[in-house]
């Protein structure tokens, strides 16, 4: 029997690639991203796809990896993915939303302390044999008042560790979301842009949230507003945030991420706000921790495997979720179009092959329908061709 075929770019931890070598997987190991189509090439037989931030999953690419049944997603975001091709494909879609959290929050608290005692600069300053003791616009985070745009995984725990440092915590976000210790929700940015020294962004990367910050935003800001961005490049406009800098409207920014990035290590980085002495700029390391990268290796690869092995499709960011322990005899899993009558024909199919279902699990997500079936017995030759002809099947697979 051929080993089930796992690809995995951009330097994912040897974590994952363990885990799936030890389920007997046959991993392959790239170092950077693909274009679309080397990535087409080189999918052929993969049966697992494992990616980070940079490789793009566009629709050709889904439409021609005829092998594929999952991606992992080794990050936070997927928008790099086309989800509705990849749903449409009954392509599983597995993310990790919690692994990097804390990493990305000490980062934001380290920039923010950074900024705020300009250590940047003092740093710079004793580099090249300069002593500036000054006090002078160097001040303590405690007292102050902090920001957050976007209040999820992310924001609020940002919330909770800013607040034991002494800080007063605003956010907005466009959910009603449950405040975390002190920290109080606003009705508008304007309204968060209006109350907070500092502000920092953590939104995800969809299309209506490109450009969230121009022009207008920061002008709104108050004068020497400290600002973050650690979440998507495509949020904030550079050239107004340049704009603001230059002129001293805003006291500091420290940016993790930009619209265009290079697509692997050495490639160069061009940003019109390099050489200015108040921004931190670091290469999208919010998450490069190696704590981090060692829980989403696990994590991810720890879902893809769940999947392959028991049809578990819990926290899969695309299709119905079933958590599904292991199966003590023969399992089906099956993955239809969410219409009347589906249930009835495959059980009407397995009866009709006097096979008993011991139990049986459903979920419904958007237009589609995922049952896993467990049975006794012996599945009989044939089956998987008489569930895949089914007029509902999108995938089903016999465990």
């Amino acid at each position: 029997m051929a080993r089930v075929k796992a690809l995995l770019l951009e330097n994912i931890h040897t974590e994952a690639t363990r885990i799936l070598t030890e389920r007997g997987y046959e991993v392959e190991n790239r170092p950077g991203a693909l274009t679309e189509g080397d990535l087409i090439a080189a999918l052929d037989g993969v049966t697992y796809l494992g990616i980070r931030s940079r490789t793009q999953i566009t629709r050709d690419v889904i439409d021609a990896a005829a092998d594929l049944k999952a991606v992992g997603a080794f990050c936070i975001g997927t928008n790099q993915i086309d989800l509705d091709a990849a749903t449409e494909a009954g392509v599983a879609v597995f993310n990790a939303p919690y692994s990097n959290t804390r990493s990305v929050v000490e980062l934001a608290i380290a920039e923010i302390i950074s900024m705020a005692r300009h250590l940047t600069d003092r740093n710079q300053d004793v580099h090249e044999g300069r002593w500036d003791k000054s006090a002078v616009g160097s001040h303590e985070i405690r007292g102050r008042s902090l920001g957050i745009v976007g209040y999820g995984n992310i924001g609020s725990q940002l919330s909770v560790v800013a607040e034991s440092l002494g800080m007063s915590v605003y956010y907005y976000d466009i959910v009603d979301r449950l405040p975390l210790g002190n920290a109080k929700g606003v009705s508008s940015m304007a309204e968060l842009f209006e109350r907070c020294e500092t502000i920092s962004l953590h939104v995800d990367g969809r299309p209506g949230n490109a450009n969230l910050i121009g022009a207008a935003e920061f002008a709104a800001m108050r004068p020497r507003t400290l600002f973050l961005n650690l979440c998507r490049g495509n949020v904030v406009d550079h050239d107004a945030l340049h704009e603001n800098l230059v002129s001293g409207h805003l006291a500091g920014a420290a940016i993790d991420v930009f619209p265009q990035e290079p697509k692997a290590k050495g490639e160069p980085l061009v940003s019109k706000l390099q050489g200015l002495r108040n921004v931190i700029l670091t290469p999208h390391v919010g998450g490069s921790t190696e704590e981090a990268q060692v829980d989403i290796g696990r994590y991810v690869a720890g879902k893809i495997a769940d999947y392959e092995s028991h049809g578990a499709t819990s926290m899969s960011v695309n299709l119905p979720e079933v958590a599904a322990p292991s199966p003590r005899d023969h399992r089906i899993v099956h993955l239809h179009h969410n219409v009347p009558g589906v249930m009835a024909r495959l059980n009407n199919l397995l009866a009709m092959h006097d096979m008993n279902i011991r139990s049986q699990t459903l979920s419904t997500r958007g237009q589609l329908g995922y049952a896993v079936t467990d049975v006794t017995g012996v599945a009989p030759a044939g089956l998987l061709d008489e569930l895949e002809a089914l007029e509902e099947t999108v995938r089903v697979r016999v465990l």
